[in-house]
């Protein structure tokens, strides 16, 4: 650790450079993303137990199971199980996916997020020992805050990003962001932050000519 508190390799790449802001993220991404999944999955886990109850439930209390598969009555118990086995793993299926998204929620309100360095011409992230630097010219403007000024979270969307396909409709361009989560100075962050986006726009001011 320097004299800023920062990492070797973060001040080593910094070198020289006049420094706008420096920042420790109190997590990798926001934590309302972390609550989607876990709140997500509950319910996902939750509507799937019925289905658990309502098929599997008798069988460990030693009775049976009635139920029409392909139209043809059809009778499961503990002592014959083979016609409940597609139906029992496709209810599982459904059970290990909310208990996947309720895993995701909850290991993500623990990854800490890196730190931050805003320098007149990039963006400098590091982060588990990776670099990145990002120039302020990739950034779109376009700006999310919220939480409070001592402990906000700041989205920097970028212009790059990639084309994620849909089921049911045509593929939707996704720009990448970049999370500052539970930083404090967020608004004064947020501020240097567009300033600098609008310094560096690589778009061409047009000038439009009026005649009167």
């Amino acid at each position: 650790m320097e004299e800023r508190g920062l990492p070797v390799a973060l001040k080593n790449m910094i070198g020289s450079e006049e420094i706008d802001f420096e920042v420790k993220a109190a997590h990798a991404k926001p934590l309302r993303s972390a609550w989607f999944f876990i709140l997500f999955g509950a319910v996902w886990t939750a509507f799937s137990m019925i289905f658990v109850i309502a098929f599997l439930g008798p069988l460990f209390l030693g009775q049976e199971v009635n139920f029409e598969s392909n139209g043809v009555p059809t009778t499961a118990s503990p002592d014959n199980l083979s016609p409940i086995i597609l139906p029992a793993v496709i209810i599982g299926i459904f059970v290990l996916i909310g208990i996947i998204f309720m895993a995701w929620g909850t290991a993500s309100l623990f990854v800490r997020g890196g730190y931050f360095i805003g320098t007149p011409t990039r963006l400098i992230a590091f982060n588990n020992g990776n670099l990145r630097s990002i120039d302020w010219e990739q950034f779109s403007g376009d700006i999310e805050v919220t939480g409070t000024e001592q402990k906000g979270n700041l989205s920097l969307r970028m212009r790059t990003g990639n084309m994620v396909s849909r089921k049911n409709g045509p593929s939707e361009y996704v720009p990448e962001v970049i999370h500052l989560s539970g930083i404090p100075d967020v608004y004064e962050i947020e501020r240097i932050c567009r300033k600098r986006i609008k310094e560096n726009d690589p778009t061409p001011v047009v000038e439009i000519n009026k005649e009167y």
